[in-house]
């Protein structure tokens, strides 16, 4: 038994605690991502449902326009969802599984996976910090160039 005590006392001499430097998605900045996807989808006549989730695909901040469908507030979540969780933008992954229909099964990886334009994740500098979904225009390359918008006004 002292043996191997003292083994382990050996061992722990070695580990040193570890610090990561990570920038974060703060709740002001996600409200702000919310407010201006909403307000260029409305300058173009859509109604829509804007969510923002952190890094770890968390909801941050959602708000639905009053004339937004309610599916609509799923399918935000979900796009950012799939936009934080996989680093690229939801339309990218739903054009690779048009072209490869063999890569079909990324869609059931997880529940909250939706490959559907109108995701993309959100950066600081070349950090990932989150994701943005909006879930409504007539189109997922509308509900992209809002989330674009979104994401140039607040954080460019």
């Amino acid at each position: 038994m002292k043996k191997y005590l003292a083994l382990l006392a050996l061992a722990s001499l070695g580990v040193q605690a570890q610090t990561v430097n990570t920038a974060v998605l703060g709740t002001d900045t996600a409200q702000q991502l919310v407010t201006e996807g909403l307000k260029h989808c409305a300058k173009d006549g859509y109604h829509v449902t804007v969510a923002v989730v952190d890094r770890s695909g968390v909801l941050k901040a959602l708000a639905r326009d009053e004339l937004a469908g309610p599916h609509t507030i799923e399918s935000a979540r979900k796009k950012a969802y799939t936009a934080a969780s996989l680093g690229k933008s939801t339309a990218e992954y739903a054009n690779l599984i048009a072209e490869k229909p063999g890569l079909a099964g990324l869609r059931d990886m997880h529940p909250d996976i939706l490959m559907l334009g109108g995701g993309l994740p959100v950066r600081v500098g070349e950090q990932l910090v989150g994701g943005i979904g909006i879930g409504g225009a007539p189109g997922g390359h509308l509900d992209q160039a809002c989330a674009e918008a979104a994401i140039e006004a607040v954080l460019k």
